[in-house]
C-alpha cells in the first residue's frame, strides 16, 4: 500500500518598504492624523496623499472642534515635508525631496450628512454609528509568535530589515524605495520550507558593476545581509542552500520612489494585511480616524481572531464583522476557523458577542484607538507588530474567551 502524498502547495505574499510611493502617501495622510488626534481626540479625518515627481497632493475630509487642532491643520504642508524627510527622501538628485517638492491641498470639512449618523448625540439609535457601511476581516495563524502568515511576516521583516540597514548606513549603497516577495512551500497545511526570496531595491551607482547592473557582490550583500538574518531568526529550519534568490531581477533600481512611480493613499490593502491568506472587505486603513470602521472594526477583527488562535481554540480564524453607515451594532459577526477549531464555530461566534466591544464607540475605546500613533502602522504592516500603540495584537482576552467556551462543552 502506497503512503500518501503531503498536500503540497506554494504560497507567496509580498512587502514594501516606507519609501515606495504608495507608503510613502500613506505615512504622511497618517502623519496628518496623529498630528489631528494629538490636539482633538474626536477630530474626523480621511486624508488621501497622492505623490508624483516633484508634487505631493492632499485632499480629503476632515473637521477639527480647537483651536490647536486648526493650527495644526494649517500645518499639512510641513507634516506633508517632515514626512518625506523622515522616510529619507533629502537628495534632490534623486527626483523627489522634502526641500523642494511642491505640496497642493484641498482639504474640506466632513459632510454634514455623514457627520449626523457617526455622533452619538444625533445618530438615529443614539449611539456613535459606524462611519460608513463596509466588511472587514481579521485573520491570524499559529505559523509564526506574531500569530501571522509566515509570508507576510517574513516579507515584513525584510523591508524593515532593508530599512534599517539603509538608516544606519550598514549598506550604504541603498536608498528608501524597495520591495520584498517571499514565496513558502506548504506540506499538509504546515509552512515546509523557503523557496523563493525576492528583494528589488533602491540604490545608488555605488552598487553597480562595470556593465550598469547590480554587480553579483551587492546581490551577495542583499542575500548575506539583509535575507538570511531575518530567516534565520525568524524560521532557522527552514533555511537552505536551495532558496532561489532574486535579487533586482532587472538589472538596476536607480530611479525609485515618488519619481520612479506615482504613490496613493490606500493602494497596498494586502501588504497592510495578511498577504493575501486572509480575506480583505476593500476598504483602505490610512488616512482614517478611528470612526472610519474601514480601520478601527479591522483592527479589532485581527483582535479577535488573534485572541481566538492565542486560546487554541483554533489554528487558524477569520472574522469578518460588518456595518451599516450611521447603525453602531454590527449587521453581522463571521468566524470561519478552516476546519482546524476544537469548539463549534456557532459557540465561538455567541461568545465573541458576548465578551468584545463591537460598537464603533466600544471599540475605540477598547483599543485605545484615540491616542496619535498611526504613522507607525503606515509601514512594514499594522498587523504582526509590536510596541505599545499595537493595542490589538493583546491577546489578553484569550483565557476569558477558553474560559468560557470550554464550560459550553
Amino acid at each position: 500500500m502506497m503512503a500518501k502524498k503531503a498536500d503540497s502547495y506554494l504560497f507567496t505574499s509580498e512587502s514594501v518598504t516606507m519609501g515606495h510611493p504608495d507608503k510613502v502617501s500613506d505615512m504622511i495622510s497618517d502623519g496628518i492624523v496623529d498630528a489631528l488626534l494629538k490636539y482633538d481626540p474626536k477630530a474626523r479625518v480621511a486624508c488621501e496623499t497622492l505623490v508624483t515627481t516633484g508634487l505631493v497632493v492632499l485632499s480629503g475630509e476632515i473637521t477639527v472642534h480647537n483651536v490647536k487642532a486648526e493650527q495644526e491643520l494649517h500645518r499639512a504642508e510641513e507634516i506633508a515635508r517632515d514626512t518625506i524627510k523622515r522616510i529619507g527622501y533629502t537628495d534632490p538628485e534623486i527626483g523627489f525631496d522634502y526641500r523642494s517638492c511642491a505640496v497642493i491641498r484641498s482639504l474640506h470639512s466632513q459632510s454634514a450628512d455623514i457627520s449626523q449618523g457617526v455622533t452619538e448625540t444625533t445618530s438615529l439609535d443614539g449611539d456613535q454609528g459606524a462611519g460608513d457601511q463596509g466588511l472587514m476581516f481579521g485573520y491570524a495563524c499559529n505559523e509564526t509568535k506574531a500569530l501571522m502568515p509566515l509570508p507576510i511576516h517574513l516579507a515584513h521583516r525584510l523591508t524593515a530589515r532593508l530599512t534599517e540597514a539603509r538608516e544606519t548606513g550598514e549598506i550604504p549603497w541603498l536608498r528608501p524605495d524597495g520591495k520584498s516577495q517571499v514565496t513558502i512551500e506548504y506540506r499538509d497545511g504546515k509552512p515546509y520550507k523557503v523557496n523563493t526570496v525576492v528583494i528589488s531595491t533602491q540604490h545608488t551607482e555605488a552598487a553597480c558593476g562595470p556593465d550598469g547592473n547590480m554587480s553579483p557582490k551587492a546581490k551577495k550583500t542583499i542575500i548575506e545581509k539583509i535575507i538570511k538574518p531575518v530567516v534565520m531568526s525568524e524560521c532557522p529550519a527552514l533555511w537552505s542552500n536551495k532558496i532561489t534568490f532574486h535579487i533586482n531581477p532587472t538589472g538596476r533600481f536607480i530611479i525609485g520612489g515618488p519619481h520612479g512611480d506615482t504613490g496613493l493613499t490606500g493602494r497596498k490593502l494586502i501588504v497592510d494585511t495578511y498577504g493575501g491568506m486572509g480575506r480583505h472587505g476593500g476598504g483602505a486603513f490610512s488616512g482614517k480616524d478611528p470612526s472610519k470602521v474601514d480601520r478601527s472594526a479591522a483592527y479589532m477583527a485581527r483582535y479577535i481572531a488573534k485572541n481566538v488562535v492565542a486560546a487554541k481554540l483554533a489554528d487558524r480564524c477569520e472574522i469578518q464583522l460588518a456595518y451599516a453607515i450611521g447603525v453602531a451594532n454590527p449587521v453581522s459577526v463571521h468566524v470561519n476557523c478552516f476546519g482546524t477549531n476544537v469548539i463549534d464555530t456557532d459557540l465561538i461566534a455567541d461568545a465573541i458577542c458576548k465578551i468584545f466591544p463591537l460598537t464603533p464607540k466600544g471599540i475605540i475605546k477598547h483599543l485605545d484607538l484615540l491616542k496619535p500613533k498611526y504613522q507607525e502602522t503606515a509601514h512594514d504592516g499594522h498587523f504582526g507588530r509590536t510596541g505599545k500603540g499595537f493595542t490589538w495584537e493583546k491577546t489578553d482576552m484569550a483565557k476569558k474567551l477558553r474560559t468560557m467556551l470550554l464550560k459550553t462543552k
